[in-house]
């Protein structure tokens, strides 16, 4: 992307408005520095400001253990930790009771701040309950920059719901559309836009692609287009379910795998997992899911794939389909912690891929072809 003036000035204005902290306070946001995350809210925002800032080269489990971000955070007194709800799932899986945070007084945080992938509830609660802070979702893209929706606290803080961002940050016009560009009442998914005019600080094009950026704002004229799918509730809390294409059709009925994987979330012996959708002959479509198990945990596999299918099949009717799941040692993901469910469902299906540069381990990718052979899928 190019950047712009407005950027700045919005950047500026969200360190405040959006995340409530002062300028002199430490500012801390986990991410890659080469990621919009990193250019936004390591380096610009809080220089801008006037916060201390920190540029972390490790993880949040494994250098060397679960407690990673305790001592950051201890020992340079951040007030304001900005990560991905990926980072949190991780820590959960490696360190359910949270004994690596006993080791730490972290009393100086005041917030924790959760973006670039769907925050789903059970990973919420487990923050939340540890840490007795503000755990605030909210939801922004590349193309942003900033925040599209979030929990102010700067400006009035509103009661939090699980799953959601919150509300629309003030200059962002979101919408929900229908397949026919009509817009949906409270209540209803479809596919979530934004009115034109975009705010300050969001793509004015695509370097050295002007054709390709247009894309946004003509597919449904008079908008950009997200590309995520969601609804508003009866309060105006908006819910962001994954990407559109993450809506698979079984059978001619269109089902959301966000909101599978939000069910499967919930079992008390997963730590996180991913669920998409598969060809099928017969169905079009059917969901697969991978899930990691938290740590400590040794019961049987099959026994647990059984009581998620079960899950699934009680909240969400036979419809769903939900039937084939294994268990794995860990999901690929990309360096700022973003699952990549494409190149798992390209796995699945058994098709060629390229292994993305921004993936953090690629043995990862073995690990998921093996798994999706047990059940059935890959290449054979």
């Amino acid at each position: 992307m190019r950047d712009n003036g407005g950027h700045a000035v919005a950047l500026k204005w969200s360190m405040k408005n959006v995340y409530d902290v002062k300028p002199g306070e430490v500012f801390w946001a986990a991410s890659n520095v080469g990621w919009v995350v990193g250019h936004s809210y390591i380096v610009y925002a809080p220089l801008l400001y006037g916060c201390t800032t920190i540029v972390y080269e490790g993880k949040p489990i494994g250098t060397p253990d679960p407690g990673a971000f305790w001592r950051v955070i201890s020992q340079h007194g951040v007030s304001v930790l900005f990560t991905a709800p990926t980072a949190f799932r991780a820590i959960k899986k490696e360190d359910p009771a949270g004994d690596y945070l006993k080791k730490y007084n972290i009393s100086c945080l005041r917030y924790l701040f959760l973006a670039g992938e769907r925050l789903d509830p059970d990973t919420y609660h487990w923050a939340s309950d540890m840490l007795k802070i503000p755990v605030v979702d909210h939801w922004w893209q590349t193309e942003t920059g900033w925040p599209i929706a979030a929990n102010c606290m700067g400006i009035e803080p509103f009661p939090i719901k699980a799953g959601s961002p919150t509300k629309p940050v003030p200059g962002y016009n979101v919408q929900i559309l229908d397949a026919d560009g009509n817009q949906l009442p409270n209540g209803e998914e479809g596919a979530v836009v934004i009115k034109l005019p975009l705010p300050p600080g969001c793509l004015p094009t695509l370097w050295q692609d002007d054709k390709r950026y247009m894309e946004y704002v003509t597919e449904r004229p008079g908008y950009y287009v997200t590309g995520d799918g969601g609804r508003f509730d009866e309060d105006g809390y908006i819910f962001i379910m994954g990407r559109i294409d993450d809506v698979i059709n079984v059978a001619g009925h269109r089902l959301s795998t966000g909101a599978m994987e939000e069910i499967v979330s919930k079992h008390k012996d997963v730590a996180e997992c991913a669920v998409f959708g598969a060809e099928d002959q017969l169905k079009g479509q059917v969901p697969v899911g991978f899930v990691v198990l938290k740590a400590g945990v040794d019961r049987e596999p099959k026994d647990i794939i059984k009581e998620l299918v079960q899950m699934v099949r009680s909240e969400l009717g036979a419809l769903a389909c939900f039937k084939e799941a294994a268990v794995v040692k860990a999901l690929p993901k990309t360096r700022s912690g973003k699952t990549l469910r494409s190149t798992m469902r390209k796995i699945v299906d058994g098709k060629d891929y390229v292994v993305p540069s921004t993936i953090d381990d690629p043995s990862v990718l073995g690990i998921i072809a093996d798994a999706a052979k047990t059940i059935g899928y890959g290449k054979k």
